[in-house]
């Protein structure tokens, strides 16, 4: 309770433009009190107009009062002093660096929650409480807190940017819809940022139904390379064994064989290693522009939302290779066979052999010989793959 009551005191004898507990409090007409210094900077600001009003109920007075120190509320807020009740601000609600600071706090910034495209100024969580309050704001213009205001304001009208020129594509304010872009196709940011997501939607669902097909072929492609890595270590122990038994003028035909097998093992590997490393980049740019599109769903401002979504990707499929087929399992049969038969023949017969050996081994592999149908998908397999040295020929269909 004790600790309820010092918040209780420390809000009621704040400043509200410096946050700090008064420092020679005066009250102005309207009851609101002040550090003197506070309110004199203040009003030092609205001497051209001649015009003085309240920062926070924003009541007007002409001409300038004359602020006299508040005798009892210094004695209070001087207790509050001595019993330590200092009026403490979270450190979190201070600006730190790439924070919006509030264009109203004196001393150390407070980080703004809101910007205002009327003030063109931005505001913290204190002085943003006129703009809820008083009935003179309530036309003002709130969007999410940004250091860069100007870029919400139309540049020739000095306007908020609340209208969106399909014809031209780009965000105007009311004030062009009757100047420069007068005929042309026209609807508010709010009606072209709904059409845009709806549009940003079906692109999201592609997005997740491709990381799906891609995950799978990548599982695929690691069962395929597990099964094809295991069926060439059983075909090189099979010919091992196949090979010992034979007299030793075939020891020399034996080698090359398994150089044979293991050549063509670690080709089929390389290549599917290759595609599977593809494979995760392709599906980790897929996440990323899932999330760049999931993030920018969900933002207020329409304005940085038409703006940003301009250089967004319309469909999932551009940039990406074709889709890769996993071949059926092999197991190195027909070698098995042929090596059985060579077991049983001499030496006079082997060079022969060796030349149908070398024909079933080179014919087993992971993925099948990928070909472009199309012009377009060509291209982008040569942007995706192909590095300066490649020398391979495609047929279009």
């Amino acid at each position: 309770m004790a600790q309820a009551s010092s918040t209780l005191d420390q809000n009621q004898f704040s400043c509200p433009i410096c946050l700090d507990l008064l420092k020679d409090p005066v009250a102005i007409n309207c009851g609101h009190s002040y550090c003197m210094s506070c309110i004199k900077s203040c009003w030092d600001q609205e001497d051209h107009l001649g015009v003085y009003s309240c920062p926070q109920c924003r009541q007007t007075f002409i001409p300038r009062p004359v602020l006299n120190r508040n005798t009892i509320l210094a004695e209070v807020v001087e207790k509050l002093k001595k019993t330590g009740l200092q009026a403490a601000t979270p450190a979190d609600h201070y600006a730190g660096p790439g924070d919006v600071e509030c264009d109203f706090c004196t001393g150390r910034k407070h980080k703004a929650a809101k910007s205002c495209l009327v003030c063109l100024a931005s505001y913290c969580e204190t002085h943003l409480k006129p703009h809820y309050e008083s009935p003179a704001f309530k036309k003002h213009k709130l969007t999410d807190a940004t250091g860069r205001l100007q870029d919400k304001v139309c540049s020739q009208h000095d306007k908020p940017l609340e209208v969106y020129c399909r014809t031209d594509q780009q965000c105007i304010c009311y004030l062009c819809t009757m100047d420069k872009h007068r005929s042309h196709d026209t609807v508010s940011a709010a009606a072209q940022r709904v059409e845009i997501q709806k549009q940003m939607g079906e692109t999201q669902r592609e997005f997740q139904q491709r990381i799906q097909m891609r995950e799978k072929e990548l599982q695929e492609l690691r069962e395929a390379v597990g099964s094809f890595t295991s069926s060439a270590q059983s075909a090189v122990e099979d010919s091992e064994r196949i090979f010992t038994e034979m007299i030793r003028s075939i020891e020399r035909r034996r080698s090359e064989v398994t150089k044979l097998i293991r050549d063509q093992e670690k080709a089929a590997v390389s290549q599917a290693e290759g595609h599977m490393e593809r494979l995760k980049q392709e599906i980790d740019e897929l996440k990323r522009r899932h999330s760049e599109l999931e993030q920018l769903s969900h933002t207020e401002d329409h304005i940085h939302f038409l703006q940003r979504c301009q250089g967004l990707p319309v469909t999932p499929e551009a940039g990406f290779g074709p889709r890769i087929s996993v071949s059926p399992r092999s197991d190195f049969g027909n070698l098995r066979k042929v090596v059985s038969e060579l077991k049983d023949q001499l030496e006079n017969v082997c060079r022969k052999k060796i030349a149908e050996i070398h024909h079933p081994v080179t014919k087993d592999t992971i993925l099948p010989e990928l070909v472009p149908r199309t012009r377009a998908e060509f291209l982008q397999w040569e942007l995706l793959f192909l590095s300066p040295a490649a020398s391979w020929s495609f047929t279009f269909t």
